[in-house]
């Protein structure tokens, strides 16, 4: 008699690797982890965040995370660029019109994406997590300057840029931070009207002014 699993078993898998099923299930799995991570990233700040934790939330084991997205910080900038993605569409705002209008519809739409509380909430865990992070930061600012400000300075026919487009989303993010992550009064309670119509001219003025 021989010893050993029998013919019929399957292989035992290297440790460490995700296994051939948990691989196969594609699309779907790395949908459910990305879905994990956000909601980990949200409730738990990434210091807080495992990898353990992701995947337990996941209902997969460890490596099937890295497996598909590699470190933590892979993870997080995953989740982030999903959750971001509206966010991302504001350079389309600038050519719908002219740019004399550009400063309101940037504004209007910025402000609209924290306005739903479908966006809001995973903005939210990102700038938490940046705030309190260098890391899950640097992830932030790379996502920010590369997919976000660099499309709008690139559609701008004016000198400097770049500088006009950050000063134009300094504009907005701090008003975001006071009003939805701060909530200072009166500002969070402010009609989302008034604020356009007074932030608006601003942001054009970093974007178009002298």
């Amino acid at each position: 008699m021989t010893s050993g699993a029998p013919s019929g078993d399957p292989a035992p898998r290297r440790r460490g690797r995700p296994s051939r099923t948990q691989a196969e299930n594609g699309p779907a799995t790395r949908d459910r982890i990305l879905d994990a991570a956000r909601e980990e990233f949200s409730e738990r700040g990434y210091e807080k965040t495992s990898v353990r934790g992701i995947a337990k939330a996941a209902g997969v084991d460890s490596a099937l995370v890295h497996h598909y997205f590699g470190t933590k910080e892979q993870v997080f900038e995953a989740a982030v660029t999903i959750a971001f993605a509206p966010a991302l569409e504001a350079p389309a705002a600038i050519e719908e019109g002219p740019l004399e209008g550009v400063g309101e519809r940037l504004t209007r739409f910025i402000l609209g994406v924290w306005e739903s509380p479908a966006t809001r909430v995973p903005l939210l865990a990102i700038v938490r997590s940046a705030v309190n992070n260098e890391t899950a930061a640097a992830v932030f600012r790379r996502l920010v300057a590369a997919q976000l400000l660099s499309r709008i300075a690139r559609r701008l026919e004016v000198p400097d840029a770049q500088l006009r487009a950050e000063l134009a989303a300094a504009q907005l993010v701090g008003i975001a931070m006071l009003r939805y992550v701060i909530k200072v009064e009166p500002l969070a309670s402010a009609d989302l009207e008034q604020i356009v119509a007074r932030v608006a001219p601003v942001v054009q003025g970093h974007l178009t002014g002298p």
